[in-house]
């Protein structure tokens, strides 16, 4: 199975960056995990926010393949333990999932179109976070739940 993590605009934060790849090289290779990063909409400054959330989407549809499980990172999505996740993972290995494409969106959230195609909504907390830690959050949850998988003592309940 893939994971892809896929979010609008880089991290201009060397130490978040360092972080996201510490996790990102702890986790198992057959989990192909990939962290994409899609350059931010030009002249974005200059688009209502509805506008922008449209040309974001159609930025990660382009990437999207029709079998592709979408998950997107959205405040009203569902929110999961540690273990809960790393159930959710293990089902989708167990089903068969090939492709995981898990969506960090822009400052404004994601357009129809993407809340149409997605398969879930999930969510990391009630709170706000910069689009920067999201990442880091999110690649050692995946961490977490590997370590949960596999029975090793990371994670303490």
């Amino acid at each position: 199975m893939r994971i892809n993590l896929v979010c609008m605009g880089k991290t201009d934060d060397k130490e978040i960056t360092n972080l996201v790849q510490y996790y990102q090289n702890r986790l198992p290779k057959y989990w192909n995990f990939e962290l994409i990063e899609i350059p931010d909409v030009k002249n974005a400054k200059n688009l209502s926010p509805d506008l922008l959330k449209k040309e974001e989407g159609k930025l990660f549809l382009n990437l999207i393949e029709n079998s592709d499980t979408i998950v997107l990172l959205d405040e009203k999505g569902k929110q999961f333990t540690s273990r809960e996740f790393a159930a959710k993972i293990d089902n989708w290995m167990s089903s068969s999932v090939k492709k995981v494409s898990i969506i960090i969106g822009g400052a404004y959230g994601f357009s129809d179109e993407m809340y149409a195609r997605a398969n879930e909504k999930m969510s990391l907390s009630k709170m706000t976070f910069t689009h920067q830690m999201i990442r880091l959050f999110f690649v050692e949850q995946i961490y977490r739940a590997d370590q949960i998988l596999q029975g090793k003592p990371y994670h303490n309940d």
